[in-house]
């Protein structure tokens, strides 16, 4: 399997769930793998994994509030792999949860600097490096809440993740004429610890599950196959799409 190959891919969020499995299938398609997220140990774990299966990869941890960060993200992809190819900005939080009247101020802006800002910041960086590349395939992490669904308690979630869909809308139409593509991926309910913060007692699992058409949620693997559609040349003529992955919960009715 190479339809990734001799490409260099920047992951961020990368130390578990979507992103984790997202960088390993990357690489396991032959990108050159640039992983990012706040914990250090778990990223040198996957990239010691990835090395073990013959894969490429090199982890830099940080904060993607930081600016600094998401430029240090693009200057080692293109310092030690030559290029920037694809950019999976995944990294994200549920954020201040609950009623509205009840959210702070800082944990609003917390949770959009989180969500949207990280995503605004990779972008600023990614955009260049590829235009120098001749185009690229910029991804970006939404979801059905806000989109499709509205939760409550999720205001500064859902706002934030509807946000980013405005953002990659505009960058595919500023920058396509470069050859770079900008698309978002709508997961559904997904099995991962943020997912398990949301469905915390069996009860809330099996509502959760019941809410999709396939009456299940699904593997982060699942998730990250639909981000490879989206990063290789496959979906050539995709951009500007907030994909749905949702197990049909934006449409389920039953």
């Amino acid at each position: 399997m190479d339809s990734l190959n001799g490409k260099t891919a920047i992951v961020t969020g990368a130390s578990s769930g979507i992103g984790r499995e997202s960088a390993r299938l990357f690489a396991e398609e032959g990108a050159n793998v640039v992983i990012g997220a706040r914990r250090e140990a778990e990223l040198e774990g996957l990239v010691a994994e990835i090395s073990a299966g013959g894969g490429r990869a090199v982890a830099l941890a940080g904060d993607v509030r930081d600016e600094a960060y998401a430029k240090a993200l693009v200057d080692l992809a293109t310092g030690k792999y030559g290029g920037l190819d694809i950019a999976f900005n995944n990294a994200g939080t549920l954020g201040a949860m609950g009623p509205v009247n009840e959210i702070t101020l800082e944990g609003w802006r917390e949770t959009l600097d989180t969500n949207l800002t990280s995503a605004f910041l990779g972008a600023k960086y990614q955009v260049p490096a590829m235009i120098e590349r001749g185009g690229g395939s910029l991804i970006f992490t939404s979801t059905f809440v806000g989109h499709s669904v509205g939760f409550p308690g999720m205001t500064a979630y859902a706002a934030s993740k509807s946000g980013m869909i405005g953002l990659m809308q505009v960058l595919a139409a500023e920058f396509g004429s470069y050859g770079i593509r900008a698309n978002a991926v709508l997961p559904g309910g997904t099995d991962t610890p943020m997912g398990a913060v949301v469905a915390n007692t069996p009860e809330t699992k099996a509502y959760v599950e019941g809410l999709h058409a396939l009456k299940r949620t699904a593997s982060p693997l699942e998730i990250a196959q639909s981000v490879l559609h989206l990063a290789s040349d496959a979906s050539s003529f995709m951009t500007g799409a907030a994909v749905s992955v949702d197990g049909g919960v934006s449409i389920n009715r039953t």
